[in-house]
């Protein structure tokens, strides 16, 4: 694990009880390096009571995590080096992806999947990076995906990037 991931990870860790004394998710942490600066950017999530799809993060709730992990940010100085911006926010109709439960729960609803390498998915099918379909849930540590009528299995580690599709 490289430098930049092992930073990613205590960032992480140092989110999640900040998100969960709030009471929403910690959906995803992204570092972006930009314009000769850092953008740090945090996705926060709850899950709406009337189990209509999106979120019901409010303003109030990004605003309360930004503060609480700004200051826990600024005690652990070493993750962020210099100045940064922290962004809080909502995840938007086209959510990422990134744990096994997501996978899960939201099973049923158009994905997009990036994998970090080509996939040779099934004999004779093309190598592919990206596939766009039906979530069908997870297998042990295996996302599947229903593109074209075929199941797809994508190892989770393999994985790059994976949103929820929003049509309108």
């Amino acid at each position: 694990m490289g430098a930049q991931e092992r930073r990613q990870q205590r960032i992480e860790e140092l989110a999640e009880p900040v998100c969960l004394a709030h009471g929403v998710e910690l959906v995803e942490v992204r570092q972006i390096k930009a314009g000769g600066g850092w953008t740090l950017r945090v996705v926060i999530d709850r899950a709406r009571t009337d189990g209509k799809p999106g979120s019901a993060v409010t303003l109030e709730d990004c605003t309360a995590v930004s503060r609480d992990l700004s200051t826990a940010l600024d005690v652990h100085d070493d993750l962020m080096p210099g100045a940064y911006n922290l962004e809080v926010g909502s995840p938007g109709p086209e959510r990422p992806l990134v744990r096994l439960g997501d996978f899960e729960r939201f099973s049923g609803s158009e994905v997009r999947v990036r994998t970090r390498a080509p996939l040779a998915w099934r004999e004779n099918a093309p190598v592919r990076r990206t596939f766009q379909g039906e979530l069908l849930g997870t297998r042990d540590t295996t996302v599947v995906v229903r593109q074209d009528g075929v199941e797809v299995p994508i190892p989770h580690e393999a994985i790059e990037r994976a949103t929820l599709v929003s049509r309108f």
